[in-house]
């Protein structure tokens, strides 16, 4: 069955949009809480920003000549996900009638969510659960996104409802983001679900899918990860956060290499897992490595040694880890395929519950 994608054009035209926000200094003013002596428990919200430049360079000759890295192949173990949960859905279909749906809520022309949203859409198609994209102008207001989040939160055909980001900057992600009913929250950001799977003994609807996937590698290579320690680059919610609370829940010794840490590479070079997903290509050098370390590389990035055509690179420079490593994921074909499966999965997962089908 095909995908319909139904597209919402925004009523209001010409609309003056105020995304000239009040800028922050360059440096931290103490807040009033701070001037009457009270403490920021939360810390501050900085950017995270990485460095770029030499990085981004690969050296001409390899620094290591070791054996080379089992390779961990993501688009197969992707294929056996997705065969099970298409057979789940045919199971679901004779037995109760019924089929999973998702809803995508897609704001503004950005190529790559376009690209993303057709993927996912596709997979859909594939497996067997109705999907829809319902498309927003790039200048649509907040209320706008909100009541369209409301609307698939009440229709009990859409069990998983995906806001695709990220969103135009006049929007509040946030706000978008905790307006998902949890229980269709299949992205897995709502505060309700990432509050469940940092707290021990709760269980979340859903786990965020990079960071499922992630764990899904792991477990399926039959790699241990209790008592092992795991480095996890990069802190955002679709990956560095959630898959370090998973890794926790493993009972690995985690650390979280961010933007602000100093000498990451020391913290590295002691790792038996390192997971990376910040968006520069080629920063974690075979230098960082220790003999043997599993690398699962969430990195997503255009190869900036590609003069023509357009083709993914990851955060670790492949052509050093491989020969440092014992396994690795490649980019492409390593996490993306599976995180798009653990997307279904979470999808025909909730519409189980809906149902009460077991």
């Amino acid at each position: 069955m095909r995908g319909k994608r139904v597209i919402l054009q925004t009523i209001i035209k010409n609309r003056a949009l105020t995304s000239s926000l009040s800028s922050p200094s360059s440096s931290i003013h103490l807040s009033h809480s701070q001037q009457s002596g009270k403490f920021q428990h939360l810390g501050f919200d900085l950017p995270d920003v990485w460095p770029s430049g030499p990085c981004s360079q690969l050296t001409s000759k390899p620094l290591f000549d070791g054996p080379s890295a089992e390779i961990i192949d993501g688009k197969s173990i992707a294929t056996m996900i997705k065969s099970q949960v298409a057979g789940e859905i045919l199971r679901m279909k004779d037995e109760v009638g019924k089929h999973p749906g998702l809803a995508v809520v897609l704001v503004g022309q950005r190529s790559d969510s376009h690209s993303f949203v057709r993927t996912k859409m596709k997979a859909c198609d594939k497996a067997g659960i109705t999907s829809c994209v319902i498309e927003l102008d790039a200048d649509c207001t907040e209320d706008e996104v909100l009541q369209v989040v409301s609307n698939l939160n009440k229709d009990p055909s859409t069990h998983g409802v995906l806001v695709q980001l990220p969103l135009p900057q006049h929007l509040d992600e946030e706000k978008i983001i905790n307006a998902v009913n949890p229980e269709k929250d299949v992205d897995g950001f709502h505060p309700w679900n990432m509050g469940c799977l940092a707290m021990k003994r709760r269980e979340p609807f859903f786990v965020p899918c990079a960071a499922k996937s992630c764990i899904d590698l792991l477990l399926r290579s039959g790699i241990e990860i209790m008592g092992k320690n795991a480095v996890v680059i990069g802190r955002s919610k679709l990956v560095g956060l959630p898959v370090s609370l998973l890794l926790q829940r493993h009972h690995a010794t985690v650390s979280v290499v961010h933007s602000f840490t100093k000498n990451p590479q020391d913290l590295t070079r002691e790792a038996d897992i390192i997971i990376t997903d910040v968006g520069l290509p080629n920063m974690v050098r075979g230098n960082w490595l220790k003999p043997g370390v599993i690398v699962l590389d969430a990195g997503t990035n255009a190869d900036p040694n590609r003069k023509q055509g357009f083709r993914l690179t990851g955060d670790v420079c492949f052509e050093e880890a491989v020969r440092v490593a014992s396994a690795i994921t490649p980019v492409p074909g390593g996490l993306g395929p599976v995180t798009i499966s653990m997307l279904l999965s979470n999808t025909l997962d909730s519409a189980k519950r809906a149902y009460g089908f077991v």
